[in-house]
């Protein structure tokens, strides 16, 4: 009897120990719930932001997933054009006079506009519904460990370029975003490799520049940047510098 008690008492610890151990195990989702949590967690709800970004300034307004994103800049002969993205609605003002324009040339303005705010957001954006995410493994970069979180989105709510693929590095302690890349198909299609540099948080939000690295071809496997960044082998682009940030 002592025997049998000593056997299911062993069975029970080891059960509890391989469900803790199981329960701990880093999943997609929680890394990328605890990286959005260090980049700025709630605040991201309630958002108040602006920048300046190649000679054009943004704005950036999201109340509880409610958006209004803008765009400002002066043409060649001074007029001021504002674009205006909502949750659904683009609007083209130019010297405070609304513009009609045909649908491909709102949706070509629409998406420029998302792009520029989709990167200044990250990493919140990776729970957006579309997002597919799959932890494929783990990294070393300058140093340190990073998770690699691969990144599809489904056709049905992930925009004209749903067919892009990307790859984000979280470093495993902080939980920071320090490097993503992606795939695309539109004009010819490319892949690009992004580093943070010039991390800053302000008002409980943390953002980025990144340096651009790429290539103009689909042939790289974005599961070897970190390899061939180590190595110096991914060309240096541009530099994504946003300046005048304001977060209110």
């Amino acid at each position: 009897m002592r025997n049998f008690l000593k056997k299911s008492s062993l069975y029970v610890v080891l059960t509890i120990l391989i469900l803790v151990n199981y329960s701990c195990k880093p999943t997609a989702q929680s890394i990328v719930d605890e990286c959005i949590e260090l980049h700025g967690g709630k605040k991201y709800d309630d958002l108040s932001v602006d920048f300046d970004f190649r000679k054009m300034h943004y704005t950036i307004e999201n109340k509880k997933g409610q958006y209004t994103y803008t765009r400002s800049q002066l043409d060649s002969s001074g007029h001021k054009i504002v674009d205006i993205v909502t949750n659904d609605s683009f609007i083209r003002n130019i010297d405070g006079t609304k513009i009609l324009l045909a649908d491909s040339m709102a949706k070509k303005y629409t998406n420029s506009v998302n792009s520029v705010a989709y990167f200044f957001l990250l990493p919140k954006p990776l729970n957006d519904p579309a997002v597919n995410k799959e932890l494929i493994g783990t990294a070393k970069i300058k140093g340190k460990e990073y998770f690699k979180i691969k990144v599809r989105f489904n056709e049905e709510g992930g925009g004209k370029d749903h067919n892009d693929v990307f790859m984000y590095w979280i470093e495993k302690q902080t939980k920071s975003m320090d490097y993503f890349a992606y795939s695309y198909e539109t004009d010819g299609g490319g892949i690009r490799f992004r580093e943070a540099f010039n991390q800053k948080t302000l008002n409980g939000l943390k953002f980025s520049n990144y340096k651009n690295y790429g290539f103009e071809d689909l042939k790289t496997k974005l599961e070897d940047l970190d390899m061939l960044f180590e190595q110096n082998k991914i060309p240096l682009k541009s530099e994504i510098v946003n300046l005048n940030v304001n977060i209110k």
